[in-house]
């Protein structure tokens, strides 16, 4: 598949993206999805103010688009984790650790400034088939 790409704005449970950037780009191997926020996709808001429930959607959200290529966590090897506070830290890898309870990919966690629309978490994931 060298050389084919697909740009994947159409996760049917997943939010549509909130600028000029796809879900996801499937380059057949490999899949990077752009780092989803706590968007519920039925109202394109955020889903609530607390931390716990916001990581939730956010992984809901990445498994949205993961199902729509045809993935599942499992095929994920690497994320990143930004968060507007460290202090969530716990909270965060404790609802992480229950979806990549057996897999483990390679991650990175960082505290950012501000996140779009005042969510408190972002994730991106790099998949592979």
């Amino acid at each position: 598949m060298a050389g084919q790409r697909r740009f994947v704005s159409d996760a049917p449970n997943a939010p549509s993206a909130i600028g000029p950037y796809s879900q996801a780009v499937d380059l057949g191997d490999f899949v990077f999805l752009s780092g989803q926020i706590p968007i519920d996709p039925a109202t394109g808001k955020l889903c609530a103010e607390d931390i716990e429930a916001q990581t939730r959607q956010v992984l809901k959200n990445i498994g949205a688009v993961l199902q729509h290529v045809g993935l599942d966590y499992s095929h994920v090897v690497k994320t990143t984790i930004f968060l507007s506070d460290l202090s969530h830290f716990q909270t965060v890898n404790g609802l992480y650790g229950q979806v990549f309870s057996e897999y483990k990919p390679a991650r990175s966690t960082v505290q950012v400034a501000a996140l779009p629309m005042g969510a408190k978490v972002e994730i991106e994931v790099l998949a592979r088939r």
